[in-house]
């Protein structure tokens, strides 16, 4: 008859079973973990092209306002300084033979 004390201890087996629970997760987890390490290596290969380029967009957005507002000043109608003469009206009584305002 077996008793308590006469089964053998087996130390190992709940390192074993721990051992399992590690490698399931490992193996369970590993798809989505090298997903989102893939993720961050291709945004940062697109934001090594994308910032240079985001510069470079910039500088030729700045160069073109310059360019236009540049021309516009240039196209802009400058007229000669020159006295108009532009007559005062009479304030007096309405001249004769003149018909009043309708």
């Amino acid at each position: 008859m077996n008793t308590p004390s006469s089964r053998t201890s087996r130390p190992w087996g709940a390192l074993g079973a721990g051992a399992a629970a590690v490698a399931a997760c490992a193996v369970c987890c590993a798809g989505p973990i090298l997903a989102v390490i893939g993720g961050v290596g291709a945004v940062s290969a697109i934001g090594a092209l994308w910032i240079p380029a985001l510069a470079a967009v910039t500088v030729a957005a700045v160069t073109g306002i310059l360019v236009v507002r540049r021309r516009q000043r240039a196209a802009a109608c400058h007229t000669a300084p020159s006295h108009a003469d532009l007559g005062m009206p009479t304030l007096g009584p309405p001249h004769k033979g003149s018909t009043p305002a309708a």
